[in-house]
């Protein structure tokens, strides 16, 4: 393995250190052969997903088109071209799970959220994801959110426990007053007020 994170390291670390972080990963495969999908799996640990000028980075490091690495990143369901949020949220979608109703649980927890899979929530605190399998066939039908299974479920069961963890999400993040930081519309506010301000 490339030997950086496998989580993204994001989040407090400042866009300085991160971008060190960048140089030292590109330069430690600089010149190697066949060192894109190292240079893709290292770039998305320290972004936590691709960027346009990422992916055009990692291409000429790697010396191979933008197209390849590009076609690559599509290719394998590991890396991300978008930004990805707090939690993910995944629909089975596996023989199990499909014949015990997985498509209408995956429509009604869309309606909940508002988004479809491949999306997230404009609060940033889910990613929807449809995948062909949890491996917890015998919980049929299963929707995981992070890491924890929640099987035998119905659609409106489903959305009781997305519904659950994000009140739960939202509270763990309330400053005390019932007002939410961090995951409500403080940010849109803020920008809308800096532009107003303009």
């Amino acid at each position: 393995m490339c030997g950086w994170p496998s989580e993204p390291t994001g989040g407090d670390v400042s866009e300085q250190a991160l971008e060190e972080q960048f140089l030292e990963l590109l330069e430690h495969y600089k010149g190697e052969r066949g060192a894109l999908v190292p240079l893709l799996q290292g770039a998305q640990a320290i972004f936590g997903w691709l960027p346009e000028d990422v992916m055009a980075r990692v291409a000429e490091a790697a010396d191979e088109p933008l197209s390849k690495a590009l076609g690559v990143a599509t290719f394998y369901s590991q890396f991300r071209l978008k930004p990805h949020a707090k939690n993910t949220i995944r629909c089975c979608h596996g023989t199990a799970c499909h014949v015990s109703g997985a498509p209408l649980i995956t429509q009604e927890v869309e309606r909940y959220l508002g988004v479809r899979p491949g999306e997230n929530t404009p609060d940033m605190l889910f990613t929807l994801e449809e995948v062909h399998c949890v491996g917890a066939c015998g919980m049929a039908p299963v929707v995981m959110i992070n890491d924890r299974a929640h099987g035998k479920l119905t659609p409106d069961k489903a959305v009781a426990v997305v519904k659950e963890f994000r009140e739960a999400e939202l509270a763990a993040n309330s400053n005390g007053d019932g007002h939410e930081c961090e995951v409500c519309a403080c940010a849109e506010a803020a920008a809308k007020a800096e532009e107003g301000a303009a």
